[in-house]
């Protein structure tokens, strides 16, 4: 079954990355760590049962979660409205272990919206219309799991990791990719921007899957704000357009 195997994919990658965190800390810039497929596990579990199983040949990658998104809901880009509304999720969600004192997490009652996760599935929504049709199309997943902040509560993303438990926690997320691609019978990985690209095109070399990108939809993204968005827009329809 496509939905159990992904996921013992997800429960080992969450035990295995969990392991990692302490050497992250010691190892590098990284003062706090969260694991959403942890604390948010049952909203996580819900998705994986609700998105897997639908024949999506086309993954979407990430690239690890958002304080704002996956930090409180357990769902790759997930914007609290867009997985209670739109994926209809629900579940309980705790709180992580060491939790940094300016990144709480308040889970599904959160209100601030996450800005990347609300575009990325609010022009899945606009294209494919229902979330189960969407589903049909495109399965979502980060390639990372964790969430990292500085001492300051600053996110730092996988690329800014050093040390040996940082490349321990990227072969463990390359070996999750090959293996979600390998259950779902992936044949296209479309990464959400550069990074997710370049990580995709490093796991599954020599394996007969295309690779391409769309633009992250980050605030921080100039594309993305550009004429209120109409311009990223029209980027990511011209790639999704395609599956």
């Amino acid at each position: 079954m496509v939905v159990d195997a992904l996921l013992r994919a997800a429960a080992s990658l969450r035990d295995d990355a969990e392991a990692l965190a302490d050497g992250l800390v010691a190892e590098s810039a990284v003062d706090c760590v969260y694991n959403p497929l942890g604390y948010a596990w049952d909203v996580h579990e819900a998705y994986l049962r609700r998105a897997g199983g639908h024949g999506a040949r086309t993954l979407l990658l990430g690239m690890n979660p958002g304080p704002w998104g996956m930090g409180q809901t357990g769902v790759p880009f997930g914007d609290v409205t867009k997985a209670t509304d739109y994926l209809g999720l629900s579940g309980k969600v705790g709180t992580p272990e060491n939790l940094h004192p300016k990144r709480p997490v308040i889970g599904l009652e959160c209100e601030r919206n996450e800005v990347s996760g609300t575009r990325l599935w609010g022009i899945i929504e606009d294209m494919f219309g229902s979330a189960e049709n969407a589903h049909q199309q495109f399965f979502v997943v980060n390639h990372c799991p964790l969430l990292m902040f500085d001492a300051n509560g600053t996110n730092l993303t996988p690329d800014k990791l050093r040390g040996e438990s940082a490349k321990k926690l990227l072969s463990l997320c390359d070996e999750h990719l090959r293996k979600v691609v390998e259950i779902l019978g992936a044949e296209r990985v479309i990464g959400v921007g550069a990074y997710a690209e370049k990580q995709a095109k490093k796991a599954l070399a020599g394996c007969d899957v295309e690779i391409n990108r769309i633009p992250h939809p980050s605030p921080a993204s100039p594309l993305a704000n550009r004429n209120k968005g109409a311009d990223w827009r029209a980027a990511v329809r011209k790639i999704l357009g395609k599956s």
